[in-house]
């Protein structure tokens, strides 16, 4: 999720959506928070891993041509920064992958509360 002035922006309902989320991130700071669980029979662990992505100052033509693509409608905040909305970001402090979506280097942490050595684990498997 992505959170600006502690307010939580969703998924843009229509690209005019699309196009006043992005105008309120232009030339600011926000946060990104992704969760990631892992369930066994018996308990379950989650973390979250927040990363704060700082914009570059849009202009109206750069957020039509990005809202045009429609990359947006389908992502929280409105921007993919994997995809060409990288363009709009001017730096992540965090990992990338949380604001991807996947935090994988949270992983061996969510293994560790299970009891099971994640590393141990993806050598088996690539073996």
């Amino acid at each position: 999720m992505v959170e600006v002035d502690r307010e939580i922006l969703g998924k843009p309902p229509s690209a005019d959506g699309a196009a006043r989320m992005l105008r309120r991130l232009s030339g600011r700071s926000h946060l990104v928070h992704t969760a990631l669980a892992l369930v066994t029979d018996s308990t379950a662990h989650e973390v979250v891993d927040t990363a704060r992505v700082q914009f570059v100052n849009l202009t109206d033509e750069m957020i039509r041509w990005y809202v045009a693509t429609g990359e947006p409608m389908d992502k929280a905040g409105g921007y993919a920064v994997q995809g060409v909305g990288g363009l709009l970001v001017a730096h992540v402090e965090g990992s990338p992958h949380t604001v991807i979506g996947l935090p994988v280097h949270r992983l061996p942490e969510l293994f560790a509360a299970h009891g099971q050595d994640f590393w141990a684990l993806i050598k088996t498997r690539s073996s």
